[in-house]
């Protein structure tokens, strides 16, 4: 199997334009002509990765976090992501990053992973991300609209939260008149024609724009196909940072502490005491400081993230509980995640997890 067709599910999963502008995801190295044989999935990459890679003749590492984030000027064994992406380069080992754009998608996300984990329910984004949305409008012969609707169903349009195959539909008449060169079978040259049309409207995932375009002359039957592409300013409510969610009954911030330890198996917990029962959950896998104002405004009593600085804590104010869970152990659940989506895909292809202890951060007890 080629590389390109698990880049390309990857991508369908988590889109790569759904990253963060500081982010990296993709390919980092490799060629998407590469054969694959075999794929580790982890959370960082590092030279053990690779070494493990080596050892079990795997060609592919699917990391979340990726080695290089910005521009490098020197290969020279100077640090570990210098030796780790020339080590890579020399035993033709690709690396591929799914980080951000995996964290702001809500289905298979890994905020969702985690929510999962707590056993949380009515859950949702808990800060949509905007400009993501587009609208399709597009005409066609009324005997035509079924036909159209389902090539543009097809290629993924018109889903709108829990439904799909959503459009608005209207009949017109179309004026047309064809010039020199036209298809004579659309009407006379220089002969103006009046068509009954249906004007089609369907919300389009930008990420979907050009696969449904696609579609959608691929099966239309006029010459020259008339689209129009707006962009919808409203929120996203499947792709954004974290998530928030509601435990089925209230706790106690002790028992929600003691909950959080035993499924996220936690060693330590860094977190701001609180004066009320612990119901509704905000998360936010890795660093997820810059929400807690969005955790508040979410009514939300817990917020559980990682890397919050001192002074923030601060911020909790008695309105909500701040756990600091640590960046690694945020995310480490990532790796099943990405296990059981690859998984999903190639049931018969060699996926692994990885055995190597990615984390630099230790507890001294």
């Amino acid at each position: 199997m080629q590389l390109k067709s698990i880049i390309d599910y990857l991508e369908s999963v988590a889109p790569t334009q759904y990253q963060e502008s500081y982010d990296n995801s993709g390919l980092i190295v490799g060629e998407k002509s590469t054969e694959v044989t075999g794929i580790i999935v982890s959370l960082d990459c590092t030279e053990e990765t690779i070494q493990e890679a080596i050892s079990e003749k795997c060609n592919l590492i699917v990391a979340h976090h990726p080695i290089i984030f910005g521009g490098m000027k020197r290969f020279n064994n100077a640090n570990y992501v210098q030796r780790t992406v020339q080590l890579a380069i020399k035993n033709d080992i690709a690396i591929y990053a799914i980080h951000t754009n995996l964290d702001n998608v809500y289905k298979n996300g890994v905020n969702t992973k985690i929510a999962e984990k707590l056993g949380l329910i009515n859950t949702r984004i808990l800060r949509p991300k905007t400009n993501t949305l587009l609208k399709l409008i597009t005409y066609c012969p009324v005997d035509d609209q079924s036909k159209i609707l389902e090539a543009l169903f097809s290629a993924g349009a018109g889903h709108i939260g829990n439904y799909s195959d959503c459009s608005f539909s209207t009949n017109g008449i179309g004026t047309f008149k064809p010039e020199g060169g036209s298809n004579p079978s659309v009407g006379s040259v220089g002969e103006r024609s009046n068509e009954q049309e249906s004007k089609i409207e369907v919300i389009v995932s930008n990420d979907l724009q050009n696969q449904v375009i696609t579609q959608l002359m691929s099966v239309h039957s006029y010459e020259e196909v008339a689209y129009e592409w707006y962009p919808i300013l409203n929120s996203n409510q499947f792709v954004g940072a974290g998530i928030v969610g509601d435990l089925p009954s209230p706790i106690s911030s002790s028992a929600f502490l003691n909950l959080l330890k035993k499924e996220m198996n936690l060693e330590v917990i860094k977190y701001t005491p609180i004066s009320k029962n612990i119901q509704r959950v905000s998360i936010c896998g890795g660093s997820g400081q810059f929400l807690i104002e969005d955790a508040k405004r979410s009514n939300s009593d817990a917020y559980v993230t990682s890397d919050i600085k001192y002074h923030e804590f601060f911020d909790a104010e008695d309105q909500l509980m701040l756990c600091d869970i640590g960046h690694y152990e945020s995310e480490k659940f990532t790796i099943d995640l990405l296990y059981d989506i690859l998984r999903e895909k190639f049931s018969t292809f060699a996926i692994q997890k990885t055995r190597v202890d990615t984390n630099p951060v230790k507890y001294f007890q």
